[in-house]
């Protein structure tokens, strides 16, 4: 007898496996979602990495020196000028000793400082000078007009009296000059000097009046004898000199000149010079006091006979005020 038979009932045996597949598949995506934040979290931001790298750029760049903020930064101080100049106003109050002779009549005159402020009518003396660099022109002006002073008549004994003379006398210097050292100002560094050798011309101008009253100590002669003369003279002479100072301190110097003009060009006798050596003080940025003391000698005696020429020896306390441009 045949019998048949139901087939097997296989769906049982899969369900498991079947159910695990389904429930895999459906929890994958969600672990993918759950694992991308983490992973999100773990990688690096692009763009705040690039910020970070920039502001670390920024911070290792080395400062810019000294040397590059000059370059970048154009001086401004401006350049010092080739320029420079001086003025000086000065006071120059002597002890004179002098002697006059006209066609061979003279008269000795001795003045101190006192009698030439009595005596004294008018004045002016003055120097200056101008620079390019270190080249340049100075001058010297000096002008002085005595009244009549008392004076001594000539040595012969045969008069006796009293005499006057009237002086006039200017000089007038112009010489070209060259600077060593530093230009001058009035205030440096201590050490800090100026040596300037100058040549150039003087012109001499001499106005001097004689007039004498005399008594004779001859018998065979007139009691009384009034005799003038005068002399009026002005001539050029060759000039040479130099004048230096020395910074002792910031503001106070040593200064020292002297020349000398003539050389006996113009007459028998013709011979002028000076010789100066002082103090400055500076008494603000640019302006100086200055105290010396100086000699000034002057002679001229053209060599006739009978002769007519002079000499002049000064010397005393110089007062100038010196600016400095």
């Amino acid at each position: 007898m045949l019998t048949l038979s139901a087939p097997p009932d296989r769906s049982r045996g899969w369900t498991p496996p079947l159910l695990a597949l389904v429930v895999g598949l459906m929890l994958e995506p969600m672990g993918w979602l759950l694992a991308a934040p983490m992973a999100w979290a773990d990688e690096p931001d692009v763009g705040e990495t690039a910020r970070v790298e920039t502001a670390e750029l920024g911070s290792a760049q080395p400062e810019p020196s000294e040397a590059s903020n000059s370059e970048i930064q154009p001086d401004t101080k401006p350049e010092a000028s080739p320029w420079a100049a001086t003025v000086e106003l000065y006071g120059f109050i002597p002890w004179v000793d002098s002697t006059t002779t006209v066609r061979g009549f003279e008269a000795t005159t001795n003045l101190d400082p006192g009698q030439v402020l009595n005596n004294l009518q008018s004045t002016f003396s003055a120097r200056g000078s101008v620079e390019y660099n270190r080249l340049g022109l100075l001058t010297d002006i000096f002008y002085s007009q005595l009244g009549s002073a008392d004076s001594r008549t000539g040595p012969d004994r045969l008069f006796t009296g009293s005499a006057g003379v009237t002086s006039i006398t200017g000089l007038y210097d112009v010489a070209l000059r060259y600077r060593f050292g530093e230009r001058e100002a009035a205030i440096g560094k201590p050490g800090q000097y100026t040596l300037i050798p100058y040549a150039g011309l003087r012109v001499v101008n001499a106005q001097l009046g004689v007039s004498a009253q005399l008594r004779s100590n001859d018998p065979g002669m007139p009691a009384n004898v009034v005799r003038q003369g005068s002399l009026d003279r002005t001539w050029v002479q060759p000039l040479i000199g130099t004048q230096a100072s020395l910074f002792l301190s910031p503001r106070l110097r040593i200064f020292a000149r002297g020349d000398v003009g003539g050389f006996g060009l113009s007459g028998q006798q013709d011979l002028s010079g000076n010789a100066q050596v002082g103090l400055g003080y500076a008494l603000g940025n640019n302006t100086d006091l200055n105290v010396s003391w100086r000699y000034l000698g002057l002679a001229y005696n053209n060599g006739s006979n009978p002769d007519t020429g002079f000499s002049t020896n000064m010397n005393g306390v110089e007062v100038g005020l010196k600016l400095f441009f």
